[in-house]
């Protein structure tokens, strides 16, 4: 897609905000109402949103239009010891930290058995902004980075025969990144200067990627289904060629999950997902701060050394009547950062494992849906030597995060 392109929909969906997601860099789900059941929705779709997690849903869910945004609140923290004379020591707080995170989906019944749709909404991101950190820059610069990533997925979604269902969708991805007060550190990169690796705004970075779905109903009350997506392939972000591996390539890794839904009784669902994303098959965020001693920028140096992890969501759904349904999850999430990783992590402290989630739906006397959620992940800390900022420092990173989100949406 051309860049006004991807400009003109950045307008119309009013995308506010980035944030440090919480399964890794990944939102831990995608929809208002999958959020409130932990992120759960490989076999249960439940809006437009459906396609985010498995295309296949969308043929399920029928003529819907959705409106939603979610409210993020991360909380990071860095605390470092042990530098030479202390000139590095202390606790960083970052700031920034209310993030508005916009969504969308659209889906259109063009047979009884075959859907349309597009789904609009934020991949996931990072973010920080410490006060200036010795270690990382000289200059009275605050240290930090900002990302945020969108995609755009046009889906379409066909009934196999009554019980099995299959889908595609075509990921439009859009990211912008930007990284500050990190000067100290260009002596790694191949000029010798931070002209490509600090405080030179932001850049933008675009790409196409796939996303394959299936569900299958096993009898009345068992559907599972499983969901597939292509490691999205961005063109690099130039202006930061001497901070990322492969001269500034930061594709979306590939991911990969199965789900099972279960109508336990008239009005309970219960949905597990089982994700695994594969954050290993990408060099500038897999490759260990180890390989600083090679530099920066190149395939063979010094990334975030980020771990694959496997997500568990587990969601369950409850009607209290025909106009109410609440919702709750619990998502867990294997660590990613080592704690031999945790020096250039202070940009990226994606310490987030355990989450709890809760939701409703409101039915409207216009037919209408009003959804929200609140979701809480809990404050988790990694600690390990950071020799890169001096002599035998030590840090801590940690992070807990709030989240409170709200959704409109009908069958058209």
């Amino acid at each position: 897609m051309r860049k006004a392109q991807f400009v003109v929909a950045l307008a119309t969906l009013g995308f506010a905000g980035s944030a440090l997601a919480t399964n890794g860099y990944f939102s831990h789900g995608y929809g208002i109402k999958a959020k409130g059941m932990a992120g759960a929705g490989i076999a249960y779709p439940q809006d437009a949103l459906a396609a985010a997690t498995n295309p296949a849903g969308m043929v399920r869910v029928g003529d819907r239009i959705d409106f939603g945004a979610e409210l993020f609140n991360p909380n990071r923290e860095t605390t470092i010891s042990g530098s030479p004379g202390g000139f590095t020591d202390g606790t960083f707080e970052s700031d920034k930290d209310f993030f508005l995170i916009p969504e969308f989906g659209y889906n259109r019944m063009i047979k009884p058995d075959l859907s349309v749709g597009v789904s609009v909404f934020g991949n996931g991101g990072m973010n920080t902004e410490y006060r200036p950190i010795p270690a990382f820059n000289l200059g009275g610069l605050k240290t930090g980075v900002d990302l945020m990533q969108l995609f755009i997925s046009p889906t379409v979604a066909m009934k196999v025969n009554e019980n099995h269902a299959v889908g595609a969708s075509l990921n439009l991805a859009y990211q912008r990144f930007k990284a500050y007060g990190a000067g100290n550190f260009a002596a790694a990169t191949p000029s010798g200067t931070a002209n490509f690796l600090s405080d030179v705004g932001y850049d933008d970075s675009y790409g196409l990627g796939i996303r394959l779905g299936w569900t299958g109903k096993l009898s009345s009350t068992v559907t599972v289904g499983a969901t597939y997506q292509s490691k999205t392939r961005m063109s690099k972000l130039d202006k930061y060629r001497e901070l990322f591996a492969e001269r500034g390539d930061f594709d979306i890794p590939e991911n990969y999950g199965l789900g099972i839904a279960v109508q336990a009784s008239p009005k309970t669902s219960v949905a597990l997902d089982v994700v695994r994303i594969n954050y290993g098959d990408v060099k500038s965020i897999a490759n260990p701060i180890s390989l600083l001693a090679n530099g920066l920028g190149c395939a063979n140096c010094a990334g975030f050394g980020w771990e694959d992890q496997t997500v568990y969501k587990l969601g369950v759904s409850y009607d209290v009547s025909d106009n109410l349904t609440v919702r709750a999850g619990y998502n867990h999430g294997t660590g990613v950062i080592p704690n031999t990783e945790v020096a250039f992590n202070i940009l990226a402290p994606a310490t987030i494992e355990n989450h709890l989630t809760l939701g409703a739906t409101w039915r409207l006397r216009n037919g209408a849906e009003l959804s929200g959620y609140y979701m809480h992940a809990f404050n988790e800390s990694v600690t390990g030597a950071t020799p890169q900022l001096g002599g035998a420092a030590i840090s801590t990173i940690k992070m807990n995060q709030n989240a409170v989100g709200i959704a409109y949406g009908w069958k058209m």
